[in-house]
């Protein structure tokens, strides 16, 4: 079976996986020690002083870990990524899911983490949902963060507009609640394939069964009616009341706190949850929360523009950039016109980008000193800068106008002129340097 204690072995067999014995604290603690561990291993907390699950953090924190999620090596998950898309399958029904061997009424059994001082609660960062499309009949899943009210209620957070805001407005307007389902610690490949926007009627658990080769299996819960994956450690069913919200706000992948609103609220029917449970808790603004959310985008982008731009050879969402708002497209260039119409088409492919540099095959788009460099000696401000005012950008920007959504763009040319002297531009390079080892120098 795929689920998540399957990858969890995989990780624990290369040291990718450290176990915290120590009883640890949902407040404070555990999200300080993820901010600690951030861009290295991920780590099992064992006891945990307000509830009897386990959890685990950081789980695909590392673009190693996260090719190991969808089946490739670091270098081919773009590949695979991208395949899976395009091959999505459904997956098979099975009569019952591991999770049903336990069941509650109390969402507060469950170690939900407090990760910042300013937030307005604890929140649940892992939680993936599960819809039917009003239109099709076709599931759909998606990630969106549940803050507790109560025993039985959470507050739900849904950007206006995305899939499951537009399935909740469509029972609205007929006078129902929304039946929906949540799981929490899943395989990560269901919650790659949960983090991507697929179009309006495809479900995204097809892409997850893809990337697991056809391995994963959904079970049919008995009050939504909806299908979800059969390894799941928890899983919640209930309905999103038409008529009821409350206040929440929390921080977003740029490490910086949302603005406070209104959002619906879930109301819990069943709660189901396997034998000594394990809980996911990704920290919010840091690699996991980053790499989750920016890589399916990063994939889109290099399939998008590798087709129509043949001179494409692989696009990076930078660190520095959140992953989310800066690109850095490295081509192998044909014309002078070339760099500014890829910076037009990765715009228009992740409206969420900010800054887009395009950079020669010989600068390496994973490193900003690199990239630094290229700006340096390859960038005139006054041909090479293309700027754009008021245009659709990310609503996590604080700098953006937020309530309009409009922000400024700017795409660098980076890349050498081709009217001007090639040498002048040619990194100097120092013979059979690869075959020098310091040890033999220096003892």
């Amino acid at each position: 079976m795929s689920d998540l204690r399957n990858y969890i072995s995989q990780i624990k067999k290369i040291n990718e996986l450290k176990t915290v014995k120590n009883t640890v604290s949902t407040k404070f603690e555990i999200a300080g020690i993820t901010a600690k561990v951030d861009g290295s291993h991920a780590v099992l907390f064992e006891k945990i002083k307000e509830s009897d699950f386990r959890l685990i953090a950081n789980l695909v924190g590392t673009r190693k870990r996260f090719g190991i999620a969808v089946g490739s090596t670091e270098s081919n998950i773009h590949q695979k990524v991208i395949l899976a898309i395009k091959k999505a399958k459904k997956p098979k029904i099975i009569s019952s899911g591991k999770f049903m061997e336990n069941k509650s009424k109390n969402i507060l059994s469950m170690p939900i983490v407090t990760h910042f001082e300013k937030e307005s609660g604890p929140f649940i960062t892992s939680s993936i949902a599960y819809a039917k499309n009003p239109e099709t009949g076709k599931q759909n899943s998606s990630f969106h963060r549940m803050m507790p009210i109560d025993k039985t209620h959470f507050s739900i957070r849904m950007v206006e507009g995305r899939h499951l805001h537009r399935c909740f407005m469509d029972a609205k307007e007929h006078g129902e609640d929304l039946k929906i389902a949540i799981t929490v610690g899943v395989h990560p490949a269901i919650s790659i394939a949960g983090a991507y926007q697929a179009d309006w009627g495809k479900d995204e658990i097809d892409i997850a069964n893809s990337l697991l080769d056809g391995k994963l299996t959904l079970a049919k819960l008995p009050f939504s009616g909806l299908n979800v994956p059969s390894g799941s450690e928890i899983v919640m069913e209930g309905k999103i009341l038409q008529d009821k919200t409350h206040p929440e706000w929390m921080v977003e992948m740029l490490q910086t706190y949302d603005h406070k609103r209104s959002q619906p609220v879930f109301e819990l029917e069943n709660l189901f949850f396997r034998n000594n449970p394990i809980f996911h808790d990704v920290l919010s603004g840091y690699s996991e929360h980053r790499l989750l959310m920016g890589m399916p985008i990063e994939s889109k982008l290099n399939g998008e523009l590798k087709k129509s731009f043949s001179q494409t050879k692989q696009v990076s969402m930078t660190n520095g950039g959140c992953n989310w708002l800066h690109a850095v497209v490295q081509i192998k260039k044909k014309n002078d016109s070339d760099a500014k119409k890829i910076i037009k088409k990765t715009f228009e492919s992740h409206r969420s980008l900010k800054q887009v540099t395009v950079v020669d095959e010989d600068i390496d788009p994973n490193n900003a000193e690199s990239v630094e460099y290229a700006m340096a000696t390859r960038f005139q401000a006054d041909k090479d800068l293309v700027i754009l005012k008021n245009v659709r950008g990310s609503s996590l920007d604080p700098s953006s106008n937020q309530q309009k959504l409009q922000t400024a763009k700017m795409g660098i040319d980076a890349t050498r002129p081709l009217s001007k002297r090639l040498e002048g531009f040619e990194l100097a390079k120092i013979p059979k340097i690869d075959k020098i080892k310091l040890k033999k120098y220096f003892k």
